[in-house]
């Protein structure tokens, strides 16, 4: 099994989302973070000058099987893409072992 952890834009959260479910994902977790990239210019509006190093973002965490990791994460890539900087990042992990409070299976049956 293995983690998948995207940092992504928060405006491409929506379309993130249906791309996933329409893969098969069905279960993940995500919140809202705050952090520095690499994006060092500002930005002006309204006469108003402003950091875009320190946008929110959004993350996400999913756990898949091993065969399932190389589609999880072209749909990622795809559906947070805009070409811009500050798009994102993706990291995967190993999981050693997960399980399934309610039933108590483990393993690739405990993400079914």
């Amino acid at each position: 099994m293995k983690k998948i952890e995207a940092i992504i834009r928060k405006s491409e959260f929506d379309e993130t989302k249906e791309a996933l479910h329409k893969i098969g994902v069905t279960f993940f977790s995500y919140w809202d973070v705050t952090g520095i990239g690499n994006e060092k210019v500002g930005h002006v509006y309204r006469g108003v000058s402003y950091s875009t190093a320190d946008i929110q973002r959004r993350y996400l965490s999913i756990v898949v099987t091993d065969s399932f990791v190389e589609k999880t994460v072209e749909t990622l890539l795809k559906a947070a893409h805009t070409g811009n900087v500050g798009d994102g990042k993706i990291f995967v992990s190993t999981i050693d072992e997960a399980y399934r409070i309610r039933t108590k299976e483990k393993g690739s049956e405990s993400l079914k």
